[in-house]
């Protein structure tokens, strides 16, 4: 962060007014606004504003028509920062911050909020648990003292990078809610009649799925419910097959009548349940699907949502995303982003060489020991990722070591130190939890990813497993920090060039703009611009490329 760019600190005070003062050397008497909207306009532009908590204040501030270009957010800051130091579990909010700075008695965070079942409004919050009000002063000082704490970090500017990137993305993420995906209702109410059939009247399933229903129940000659796995399971092991679940994999190599439509009936099934009419009613409103997007919602940092499935949208439903007349979507797949990035982070010499070069990387790889063979070359490169040590996995992954010595070596490191149970961090200093609730036998939880919902789960497994998790944590949430930046990148150059674009949809490696049709090819090249930078700011001057599969069209699902 420049020590040009202004800094302003907001809060909001328990009469309800909003407090702000900038932060210089000589400090002012604080101002004070009923509106925060106002208090943004006062501030000179480019400000960064440190505050609570961007969820809580940048909507309204953007409902208001202010648009904020920088913040610093001391609650997702708190977290990153108590993760740095070990201290996982402790309450991260801004109060429970100022006590321990203070020596006051810690609160425990508030509850976190479920999944809303549909778009939420200003008199939701009535009834939500609000957190007290933290004093503008207080506000200050956990600012400063968690400056101190960035500094006495391994890697300061690495740790202020990220914290700055996520804040960012906060900004990013409650925009896309507000500007929304282009969303075609009467499309998607087509799709469903068309895969699902007519809905009967007074309920109960569609046609489609009522004859599959029908079918499988005549192929085990007794009725079936096939929405309910046990009832599938005891089914089948009364026509003599024992089954374990009802997933595609176990069923599909069955010999039996009922696995066909079976199979039909549970994809169907998905859309009906997941993306159905009763999804279409909660979700999309006058033409927008606005989610609730949560950057750094799992532990490896990738973003998740807060219901909705934005992350899951199948690819016929992708029909119904279609841009507004006149404008198109822009959307960008970072090319093989986890491999390029573990190039990036272990420095080797010769990885990095081959992740520069143009053109697919795992064909290039493929022609550094392993014959031209591409797939082998991909096995290869996510069994070092991924902790595949058996089989041939074994075998590619020996190859890959006497090529590339360096990027393996960073990975078995990082599964070493999982085994361990030290902490592990990414490039930018995200760091991954030590094992949880470990046992008398040696077992310990390991975090798992979630595609969507606020809170990591744990499994029960052995230390062996979570040095696979660590394995893969290095290089998936350096990869995620990556994509802050690189989102940060490009909300700038879009910001910068005075362009209408918008963003609007974003998960894991791809990144998708709504704008006019004349912005497309412009957008398109922010997007490479923004990749480019990226890199050069989280992994400093290296040969390794970032490159984009970029589509422009006019509905999301001829994209890819």
């Amino acid at each position: 962060m420049s020590d040009r760019t202004p800094r302003w600190a907001l809060a909001e005070a328990a009469d309800g007014l909003w407090h702000a003062r900038p932060l210089t050397t000589a400090p002012s008497a604080p101002l004070t606004f009923q509106d925060p909207a106002d208090a943004i306009r006062s501030a000179p532009a480019g400000t960064r504003w440190i505050w609570r908590s961007t969820a809580a204040v940048y909507p309204r501030l953007l409902a208001a028509g202010a648009r904020v270009e920088r913040c610093h957010d001391i609650e997702d800051a708190e977290l990153l920062l108590l993760a740095h130091e070990g201290r996982f579990g402790e309450p991260r909010s801004a109060a429970a911050a100022w006590a321990r700075l203070s020596g006051a008695p810690v609160p425990p965070d508030p509850p976190q909020r479920s999944a809303a079942p549909a778009p939420r409004t200003a008199q939701d919050s009535l009834f939500d648990p609000q957190p007290t009000p933290l004093p503008l002063n207080a506000l200050v000082a956990v600012y400063e003292d968690q400056a101190r704490r960035h500094a006495a970090t391994a890697h300061p500017d690495r740790m202020r990078l990220l914290t700055a990137a996520e804040s960012a993305a906060f900004l990013i993420a409650a925009e896309m809610h507000r500007a929304g995906l282009p969303w075609r209702a009467d499309v998607h109410r087509a799709l469903l009649t068309e895969l699902l059939g007519e809905r009967y009247a007074g309920g109960g399933e569609p046609r489609r799925l009522a004859e599959l229903a029908d079918e499988i129940s005549a192929a085990f000659g007794r009725r079936v419910r096939p929405e309910l796995p046990a009832d599938v399971v005891k089914a089948f092991a009364e026509a003599g097959i024992r089954l374990g679940s009802t997933r595609r994999w176990e069923i599909q190599e069955l010999d039996h009548p009922a696995v066909e439509p079976l199979l039909a009936y549970k994809k169907l099934y998905r859309i009906y349940t997941a993306h159905g009419w009763g999804w279409l009613q909660d979700w999309v409103r006058d033409g927008r699907f606005r989610p609730e997007f949560v950057p750094g919602g799992t532990l490896t940092g990738r973003w998740v949502t807060n219901g909705g499935g934005a992350l899951q949208i199948p690819k016929v439903i992708r029909r119904a995303v279609v841009a507004d007349p006149g404008w198109r979507l822009v959307v960008a797949d970072a090319d093989q982003m986890e491999p390029r990035v573990l190039a990036a982070i272990s420095r080797d010499p010769a990885f990095m060489e081959v992740a520069g070069r143009p053109g697919d990387l795992y064909t290039a790889i493929s022609r550094q020991g392993f014959s031209g063979d591409r797939d082998m070359a991909k096995l290869a490169v996510l069994g070092a990722v991924y902790g595949q040590t058996s089989g041939d996995g074994l075998k590619n992954l020996a190859a890959l070591r006497r090529r590339f010595p360096q990027a393996v070596a960073y990975v078995d490191d990082a599964a070493r130190a999982g085994e361990e149970g030290r902490l592990v961090r990414t490039w930018l200093g995200r760091t991954c939890p030590p094992p949880a609730g470990a046992d008398e036998d040696g077992e310990a939880g390991i975090p798992q990813d979630r595609e969507d919902g606020w809170t990591p789960s744990y499994a029960s497994t052995n230390t062996r497993a979570r040095g696979r998790f660590t394995r893969n944590f290095v290089v998936q949430g350096s990869a995620a920090d990556w994509a802050l930046l690189l989102l940060a990148a490009l909300r700038q150059a879009i910001a910068g060039a005075g362009m209408r674009a918008e963003l609007v949809f974003f998960q894991h490696d791809e990144v998708m703009v709504h704008c006019p049709a004349e912005e497309a090819e412009a957008v398109a090249e922010a997007i490479r611009a923004a990749g480019d930078r990226a890199g050069r700011i989280a992994f400093g001057d290296t040969p390794v490329r970032f490159p984009f599969t970029t589509a422009v069209v006019e509905c999301y699902a001829d994209a890819k």
